[in-house]
Formats: structure tokens, sequence, C-alpha cells
């Protein structure tokens, strides 16, 4: 739990840091390019509101509910940007791998134990994006039939 909590800390404290960090690899990367039209300064809100919220669903028992309540807003506003679905499912890819870099920068996780304790934490981030992938598509997928219908 403690190498939880210092996960924890470090997205709740650092969220800043991390979506600078976020935002020069998604806008120069391959996979990414609806982004490379963008400033830095442009999408680190975007990031940095992401890396907060993730934080304060983390130690939740069943983190779904609220994962899908904060997923469906991001997935909204990307879509209205226009950002294509991969390109959104790759930026938090890009997101989920920042936040080990930067834990990893920061060697939060030094005793064996707490290396231990990070394989745990890894586990409990591993469930929470993949709750947030699936709340993103299906969020991407009910504004495609959405908009859809409307051209009809």
């Amino acid at each position: 739990m403690l190498a939880s909590l210092k996960l924890l800390d470090l997205m709740a404290n650092n969220s800043e840091a991390m979506a600078r960090l976020w935002a020069r690899d998604v806008i120069k990367n391959a996979r990414t390019p609806y982004y490379h039209r963008f400033s830095e300064d442009r999408i680190i809100p975007q990031a940095a509101d992401f890396y907060r919220k993730l934080s304060a669903v983390y130690t939740l028992k069943d983190p779904y509910p609220a994962v899908k309540e904060f997923m469906t807003k991001f997935a909204e506003a990307r879509f209205r940007e226009g950002v294509p679905l991969r390109e959104a499912i790759y930026a938090v890819i890009l997101m989920r791998r920042h936040i080990w870099l930067y834990a990893a920068f920061q060697a939060i996780f030094i005793t064996i134990i707490e290396q231990h304790q990070a394989l745990d934490s890894q586990t409990r981030t591993i469930l929470i994006f993949d709750y947030i992938i699936y709340a993103l598509t299906e969020t991407y997928e009910t504004l495609m039939m959405g908009a859809a219908s409307q051209k009809k």
C-alpha cells in the first residue's frame, strides 16, 4: 500500500510536470499526428486534469463508476475536438507510460519491498487503465452513432 500511496502522491502533486512530459511526447509521436499541430501549453491541461482525476479514483474500492464519469467527459471533449479514436487511445496509453517513466525518474521505488509493492501498484494501474480505455471507446462509439444518425 505504501507504494500505491507514493504513486498516488506523485500523480496528484506532479500532474503538471507529468503532463508537460506527455505533451512533448504526444506532439511528436508518429501515432498521434492530430496532436502535432498544437503547442504544449494548449494540451497540457487535458493531461494534468486527467492525472489529477486518476489520482482521485486510484484508491477507491470500485473505481469504475468514477472512471466512467471522468472518462466520458474526457472522451466527449476529445470527440468534439475531432481527435480520431485511435489517437485518443494512444494519447491515453502515453499518459499511462509517463506515470511510470516519471516514477522511475523520481526513484520513488527504492527498496526490494517497495519494488514488490510497485508491482502491486502497476497491477492496479493497469486495471484502472483498462477501465479508462473501455469508457473512452464506449463514449466514442455512442457519439459516433449519434453523429451518424444526425447525418441521415
